[in-house]
């Protein structure tokens, strides 16, 4: 039963985000929906595995994940914009949640204002930002090639668990995630490789990919800060005496379980394309 929940978890979670970016191009609605629930949902998990003696009021709470939208559509709106008066305007979301978060502190006497602001700001760092720089990947390149990113995160998941699995013998950080192998990371990678030889191979066209060197380089910045993505935030998970984010998705855990991988495979493949890929800004 437990392995039905958490395969029928795992195809909703990916038909959602398959979905958002293969419709992008035409419309725009479901892709803000489905990314600005993965960071609502992400930063409600943050603030309840944060909690201590000082919780945040739900004032606070909704502050945060509204600024978590906000940065995602400043993002959208500023690397979308086709005018000049658009992207004047695409700061104004995450202006509006700095001037509201931090007046809002100024009524909250009881509570340390260093540490409430550092819970409100490290959520937005650590999920909305990455999720935002997205929208720079999609402008840069294509809609399906932020699709080719995603699958690699989950090739190098399902290669690292089953290899890991079943031959994992040499811990890789066993301070921060006692499980996690070498002969895992080996095998996430190894199925991240030849997912990108398969897919410029025989779906090089439908991703709209620049060629096989790129697909591969593609591969490697993934599973080497998928792996990254993980350990921090099991580092997170261990800090405050968690085991799982949250319950949301049944079998995996929380949203952020799921895209703890993608929160540091964002800003690198980012990197990536902007410093190694060539001509990917003309």
């Amino acid at each position: 039963m437990n392995l039905i929940k958490r395969i029928f978890s795992g195809v909703i979670y990916i038909a959602l985000i398959v979905s958002a970016i293969m419709l992008l191009d035409n419309s725009p609605v479901m892709y803000l929906l489905v990314f600005s629930l993965l960071i609502v949902l992400g930063i409600g998990e943050m603030i309840s595995m944060a909690k201590d003696d000082a919780t945040q009021s739900w004032l606070v709470n909704v502050i945060d994940m509204l600024g978590g939208i906000g940065v995602f559509v400043s993002f959208y709106l500023h690397y979308s914009a086709t005018n000049l008066q658009p992207r004047m305007l695409w700061i104004l979301p995450m202006a509006v949640y700095l001037l509201l978060r931090t007046i809002v502190q100024l009524y909250r006497p009881r509570q340390n204002a260093v540490h409430s602001l550092e819970r409100s700001f490290f959520s937005l760092g650590y999920i909305a930002l990455p999720v935002s720089l997205l929208n720079c990947i999609v402008s840069l390149s294509a809609p399906r090639l932020l699709l080719g990113v995603f699958m690699f995160i989950w090739l190098y998941d399902t290669g690292a668990y089953c290899v890991g699995m079943l031959v994992g013998r040499h811990r890789l950080f066993e301070r921060i995630s006692p499980k996690k192998s070498w002969e895992g990371v080996l095998g996430g990678v190894l199925a991240c490789v030849a997912g990108a030889y398969v897919t410029h191979t025989w779906f090089d066209e439908f991703f709209q990919s620049p060629g096989m060197e790129v697909w591969l380089g593609l591969s490697v910045a993934v599973a080497v800060f998928a792996t990254f993505g993980d350990l921090v935030e099991s580092l997170i998970k261990r800090t405050v005496g968690v085991k799982d984010s949250g319950s949301i998705l049944p079998g995996h855990g929380g949203i952020l379980d799921r895209i703890d991988s993608l929160l540091l495979v964002a800003p690198a493949v980012l990197i990536y394309l902007l410093l190694v890929v060539p001509n990917i800004t003309q």
